[in-house]
């Protein structure tokens, strides 16, 4: 049982813990990894989340019935084990955007973490919110604001907090990008630059944590979750693999649960650490994405069991290791992940993973090619992914084309001649193994 106190779905042994974190980006991600630290950490009874989706309200809706609760069933090899999740207080939908507000702008909120998936910090993105947030500059009310994107949400409540004087406040990215929390006090600050003020408000009074996250977590299907319900009497099950890890860098000026207790690890030096879980686990999870379901596979671990699939992977983590420590353990890592791959009771679909593949390819790809040419090597195995991508997209493969796609993924890797023709040549190459 988790370490805060729950009976049957509906009901909590003791009370709720207090609202201290707010979250947004509800989903099976943030309920298999964040929620679950929480609920395990030795002050858990003092840290309760509130939690916001995205967009749609059916999930917030779902746990708000069941006072918060649910189920995280972690799937191995040899059975099922299910532990009931009481950190989430409070679920909402997405278009609660006074209750976000306030939550954020309350004395008593410490922290706001975010898993709004790496396309949600592109300039791109949230360009619509400068002139949205800028009416405020002009005299408009708080309430009279209405962002479009998740990021101008969270500007909008900065200002709400700065305003109600409520003090300092950390921000935890939990996507995965390099340097998240780095980025994520980039794209705020930016769009901070909209309100006369704030943006020095955030500099003296709001910090930026990084953290990178490691769990296996698939999107179940309408038939998955309906077949868990019956099990454990939940609308809102999640299904996770037995690994995770957490490794979090940066300051809590107001606080933060003991999440060390359930095991996370805090360090001054994030970058090795986000490095190999970004390249190898979500590499090569790019990778399946697109060769797996070239060669006809539906999940990571039909894909990992074809020897075409497997030797690709093996010779894109080779490359991606060269720029990585060795006192990260890279060869056991590399072992454990083959293992979580071929659990074949997680199934992580690969058309799944393969959404918004051009930003995911771009952060978790392009810096390891990046470097490989910068070392003299050719970055082959890296060319190969891309092309993959490339093929399973349905892009065209002459060479003017393929320079223009890898160029937007990496300006130096654009200009690159050799590398563009690589990627060229192993689009030919991809093609010959699409056929079983």
């Amino acid at each position: 049982m988790s370490a805060l106190a729950v009976n049957l779905l509906g009901t909590r042994a003791t009370p709720a813990p207090p609202v201290r974190i707010v979250h947004l980006g509800l989903g099976a991600f943030h309920r298999s990894h964040q929620a679950w630290y929480t609920a395990n950490a030795a002050d858990a009874e003092q840290w309760g989340i509130a939690a916001y989706s995205g967009r749609s309200s059916s999930l917030a809706e779902a746990l708000t019935a069941q006072d918060g609760l649910y189920t995280l069933v972690v799937r191995s090899p040899e059975g099922d084990r299910a532990e009931r999740i009481g950190s989430i207080v409070r679920a909402h939908g997405g278009s609660e955007l006074a209750r976000f507000v306030d939550d954020v702008s309350a004395r008593t909120t410490a922290i706001l973490s975010l898993t709004i998936t790496e396309a949600a910090y592109s300039p791109r993105e949230t360009c619509a919110d400068v002139a949205v947030l800028g009416a405020l500059a002009d005299g408009a009310e708080l309430s009279q604001i209405e962002p479009s994107t998740a990021l101008g949400r969270v500007v909008l409540a900065l200002e709400a907090r700065r305003r109600a004087g409520s003090g300092p406040l950390a921000l935890v990215s939990c996507d995965n990008l390099a340097d998240n929390g780095g980025v994520l006090r980039a794209s705020v600050g930016s769009l901070a630059e909209a309100v006369p003020g704030l943006g020095d408000w955030i500099d003296s009074t709001v910090s930026f944590v990084s953290s990178s996250v490691d769990r296996i977590t698939p999107r179940l299907s309408d038939e998955e979750t309906a077949a868990l319900a019956k099990v454990y009497d939940d609308c809102a099950p999640v299904v996770a693999e037995p690994f995770s890890d957490w490794v979090v860098a940066g300051s809590f000026p107001a606080g933060r649960p003991q999440w060390e207790a359930a095991g996370a690890r805090f360090t001054d030096d994030l970058d090795p650490w986000e490095a190999r879980k970004l390249w190898l686990l979500n590499g090569a999870h790019s990778l399946l994405a697109s060769l797996g379901r070239l060669r006809g596979h539906r999940t990571v671990s039909e894909a990992i069991a074809d020897a075409e699939c497997l030797r690709a992977v093996g010779a894109y983590w080779d490359e991606a290791c060269a720029h990585l420590p060795d006192e990260l353990g890279l060869s056991a890592y590399r072992s454990a992940l083959l293992d979580r791959f071929r659990n074949p009771r997680i199934q992580h679909l690969l058309a799944q993973i393969g959404l918004d593949a051009d930003t995911k390819v771009r952060v978790r790809i392009a810096p390891v090619a990046e470097r490989e040419r910068r070392a003299g090597r050719s970055g082959a195995a890296c060319a190969v992914v891309i092309a993959a991508w490339l093929a399973v997209e349905g892009q065209a493969v002459d060479r003017e084309s393929v320079a223009g796609t890898v160029g937007m993924l990496s300006a130096a890797l654009g200009a690159d001649a050799a590398f563009v023709e690589a990627v060229h040549k192993a689009l030919q190459q991809v093609g010959n193994l699409t056929l079983r």
